[in-house]
C-alpha cells in the first residue's frame, strides 16, 4: 500500500506522516475517539474560516458532538456546552451571562461548591449574590428582586434538604421582567425533567453523577433553546479555555445510553428504602419528594416523570458518636461525597448547612443516602445494621 508521500524522502520524515492519510471508518455504535489539538485543514482559505471549520481540538471532535447532540435531544436544546466538571458548568454558565453591576439571585439550598464559588470569587468581579429561601413563593422572590438582577439560580430539589420549587412559575414571572433563569438540573439528570420546556433558560448538571453512571469521569453541561444564549454560553467556554477529552466524552456518551434503565432502577429502589426508612423508631423525618408526606411532593408528582435514588432522612436526637457509629456501621453503603453512580453511598450532612441564611430546624442529624444497584433487601439490612449502632448510643 502506498505511503501517500513523494518518495526519495527519508525515513524521518517518512516515520512522521506515514498511515496518517484520511481514510474510511467503520461505522461502530459509538463514535470514534479523536485524540487530537491539531486539526488539519483542507485548503488555505480554511485556516480562519471558523464559522464552517473546527480549527483546534479544543472544541471538540467527533465524540464530543455526538455527546452533545445526544443531550440537546434528551434536553429538547438547541445546544449544549460541555465543561470538564459539573461546578465548571455552573460557574462557566453563570460567569457567560452575568457582568459587573449585575444582582445573581442563588436559592439557599444550592450545591456547597456553587456557594463558594459565588461568594468568594463572584463578587470579585462587581457582581452581587443574594441568596433566597427556597420555600419562598414565586411572586414574593421575583416581585422583590432589584432592578439589577440578572439571573435567578435555581436548584430543584435542594441539596441535602430537598426542597422543591414551583421551577414553571419562577420561569414564566422572571420572563415576564426580563431575568434570566437557570437550574442545577442534576438530580432530574436532563431526564426526569426537562426544564427547558418548563421556560427555564438554562439547564445545568453535573454529567458526572447519573450520566457517566459509573463514578469515573468528571463532566458537566450548559443545555438551551435560545440560540443567543448557546452562542453566549460556547463563547464563554472558549474564551475561557475549557476542553473535555474525546476519551471522556466518549465514556459520558456509554452512560447516557443505559441513563433510563439505571435511574428508573435507582428511583425505585430509593422510594422503597425511603418508605422503609420512614417506619423505623430512630428515623424523625423523610426527605424525599417522591413520598406523598414528603413537602413539595405535589410539584414533584405535577413536573417530575420520576425520581432518581438520592434522597435525605433525619435521625432522632443523638450525640455526635452515634451519628458516625451509624455510619461507621455500613458495610454495603460506602461513605463518599459524590453520587449517580452504580454504588450506594451515605454522609452527614450537618457540618454542610452551616453556611446557609435560612436555616431549618431538622429535629435531629441530617443523613444523605444514594441509592445504587445492589439488592435492595442488602441496603434496608445495612441500614438497619447501622440503626441498631446509633440506638445503643443515642440513649
Amino acid at each position: 500500500m502506498s505511503s501517500g508521500l513523494p518518495p526519495g524522502q527519508s525515513d524521518q520524515t517518512r516515520l512522521i506522516h506515514a498511515g496518517a492519510e484520511a481514510r474510511p471508518l467503520s461505522r461502530t455504535v459509538g463514535p470514534p475517539v479523536q485524540r487530537g489539538s491539531t486539526v488539519l485543514l483542507p485548503d488555505a482559505a480554511s485556516l480562519y474560516d471558523e464559522d464552517h471549520c473546527v480549527t483546534y481540538g479544543r472544541a471538540g471532535l467527533a465524540a464530543q458532538d455526538a455527546l452533545k447532540d445526544a443531550l440537546a435531544a434528551m434536553e429538547g436544546a438547541v445546544g449544549v456546552s460541555l465543561y470538564p466538571s459539573g461546578l465548571s458548568a455552573i460557574s462557566g454558565a453563570l460567569l457567560a451571562v452575568l457582568k459587573a453591576g449585575d444582582e445573581l439571585l442563588v436559592v439557599d439550598s444550592i450545591y456547597k461548591p456553587v456557594r463558594r464559588f459565588c461568594d468568594e470569587v463572584l463578587g470579585r468581579f462587581g457582581v452581587t449574590v443574594s441568596y433566597y429561601d427556597p420555600l419562598v413563593e414565586p411572586e414574593r422572590l421575583v416581585g422583590e428582586a432589584s432592578g439589577a438582577a440578572r439571573l435567578i439560580l435555581m436548584e430543584s430539589p435542594g441539596s441535602l434538604t430537598f426542597e422543591m420549587q414551583d421551577v414553571p412559575h419562577i420561569a414564566a414571572l422572571a420572563r415576564e421582567r426580563g431575568i434570566l433563569t437557570a437550574i442545577d438540573n442534576t438530580w432530574a439528570a436532563g431526564l426526569l425533567f426537562r426544564p427547558l420546556e418548563h421556560g427555564v433558560d438554562l439547564s445545568l448538571q453535573a454529567l458526572t453523577k447519573y450520566v457517566g453512571g459509573h463514578s469515573d469521569v468528571f463532566m458537566g453541561s450548559a443545555a438551551s433553546r435560545d440560540p443567543a444564549l448557546v452562542r453566549k454560553v460556547d463563547d464563554g467556554v472558549h474564551h475561557l479555555g475549557w476542553s473535555v477529552s474525546g476519551d471522556d466524552a466518549y465514556l459520558m456518551l456509554r452512560g447516557l445510553r443505559t441513563l433510563p434503565t439505571r435511574l428508573a432502577a435507582q428511583g425505585q429502589a430509593g422510594v422503597q428504602l425511603a418508605a422503609w426508612l420512614k417506619d423505623q423508631p430512630e428515623v424523625g423525618e423523610v426527605l424525599h419528594p417522591a413520598l406523598s408526606s414528603a413537602p413539595g411532593h405535589e410539584l414533584w408528582a405535577r413536573d417530575y416523570k420520576g425520581a432518581c435514588g438520592l434522597f435525605g432522612f433525619t435521625l432522632r436526637p443523638a450525640p455526635q458518636a452515634a451519628v458516625e457509629a451509624f455510619l461507621d456501621a455500613l458495610e454495603v453503603f460506602g461513605l463518599g461525597f459524590s453520587w449517580g453512580g452504580f454504588e450506594s453511598l451515605a454522609i452527614w450532612c450537618d457540618p454542610q448547612l452551616k453556611s446557609r441564611r435560612f436555616r431549618r430546624d431538622l429535629g435531629g442529624p441530617l443523613i444523605r443516602l444514594h441509592i445504587g444497584l445492589e439488592a435492595s433487601d442488602d441496603l434496608v439490612a445495612d441500614l438497619r445494621r447501622g440503626l441498631d449502632a446509633y440506638a445503643k448510643l443515642a440513649g
